[in-house]
């Protein structure tokens, strides 16, 4: 990408926020990124924040790297080129993401889901001792180090009671306003086995976040395993769908009526015809889940965001407008960059088509009302 399309793109944005009173900012004031992503340079980082018997363990089975599967760092739509360092890594450190985002497009908050290969660990307890380290390593190589910072708290999702003392272990420090999870784990979310991280999420006002990923315990597909890393990434909105299905038709909004979930890199478009074909069966099938006492349609405008990047519509504004006419609700989306991901061009972080006021929701009042930590913090 040159610098000419770059500049051009960011200027077009500024004079674009410019008419809707937003000077010098590509969104509205006081805008929170809700998806970025710092990247682990290595696991040597880690080190330093595993106890002594978990360092040797790591050096006496010769572990060199838990790099998720999910984002090859090698793959084009892991980061931008431009945003690669000179070793080819991206958002390694908090500089680096002042520079390519907070500072360049001056958001209030950006919340850091960091995607590690926690999940891909089969021993419960080292998984939990990495997922220790990888908020530790979050807590002081980026929190400690711009104010600005939020972050969700990974949990091993192979043992709830690990996950559950993680969660506990975490959520006394208000910089942390989330849980994050993959969409495509070992089991279904909605099982009843999860519970107690959803109890935990409601007591200390924690949305569920689940991101785009997997911890290869199954087939990325309904069909097998695929060829191909295009197959695995388009094939994460069929985990989505299935994970939307299994926390509703379980009753976890029955039991939980406060809990939110967030979807995370999912895409939007998916979604509407989903719901038509969800709720459609419900109406036929309700008997077996009586305790979904109203349509999927509802639970899931009151219950589920999604974020914008990346937002899988042509660019079309009109088109743009359907889509999130079909969500009916001006409530469900929330701004996110999905830095340092390649999803979109230049500095058009932002689809077309949108009215101001839906871009203010968007962008400012959606995260407010999904993260209740954010209220009232500084800066």
């Amino acid at each position: 990408m040159s610098a000419e399309v770059t500049g051009a793109s960011q200027g077009k944005a500024v004079r674009d926020g410019r008419e809707h009173g937003w000077a010098g900012t590509l969104f509205a004031p006081g805008a929170i990124d809700c998806d970025l992503h710092p990247t682990v340079p290595s696991i040597a980082a880690l080190l330093p924040y595993l106890d002594e018997f978990w360092r040797d363990t790591v050096e006496e089975r010769g572990l060199e790297s838990l790099e998720s599967a999910s984002y090859p760092p090698g793959a084009p739509i892991t980061a931008r080129p431009d945003w690669r360092g000179p070793r080819g890594a991206a958002a390694a450190t908090v500089e680096q993401l002042r520079e390519q985002v907070l500072d360049r497009w001056s958001p209030r908050f950006g919340i850091l889901n960091c995607l590690y290969g926690v999940q891909l660990l089969f021993d419960e307890n080292l998984a939990a001792a990495f997922a220790r380290a990888l908020n530790d390593w979050v807590t002081a190589e980026w929190l400690d180090r711009d104010p600005r910072l939020r972050a969700s708290i990974v949990v091993p999702v192979q043992n709830t009671e690990l996950a559950l003392a993680e969660i506990e272990r975490r959520a006394a420090d208000p910089r942390f306003v989330q849980v994050l999870v993959l969409a495509a784990g070992e089991t279904p979310l909605g099982r009843r086995d999860h519970w107690p991280i959803y109890a935990a999420c409601e007591k200390h006002g924690l949305p569920l976040g689940v991101h785009a990923g997997s911890g290869y315990r199954h087939p990325v597909t309904s069909l097998g395993w695929p060829s191909h890393y295009v197959e695995d990434y388009s094939s994460q909105s069929q985990a989505f769908q299935s994970q939307v299905a299994s926390l509703i038709c379980e009753g976890v909004f029955s039991k939980f009526p406060t809990l939110r979930v967030v979807l995370l890199e999912s895409g939007v478009t998916w979604l509407p015809g989903f719901l038509w074909r969800f709720s459609k069966f419900w109406r036929g099938l309700r008997t077996e889940v009586p305790w979904v006492d109203r349509s999927p349609g509802e639970i899931v405008r009151d219950h589920f965001r999604l974020t914008i990047q990346p937002l899988d519509a042509p660019d079309d504004p009109d088109t743009v407008r359907r889509v999130v006419d079909h969500l009916e609700s001006d409530e469900m989306l929330l701004f996110a960059s999905d830095y340092p991901h390649w999803q979109f061009d230049g500095d058009a972080v932002l689809p077309p088509g949108l009215s101001p006021e839906l871009l203010r929701r968007i962008t400012v009042d959606n995260p407010l009302a999904t993260y209740p930590r954010l209220g009232g913090a500084t800066p």
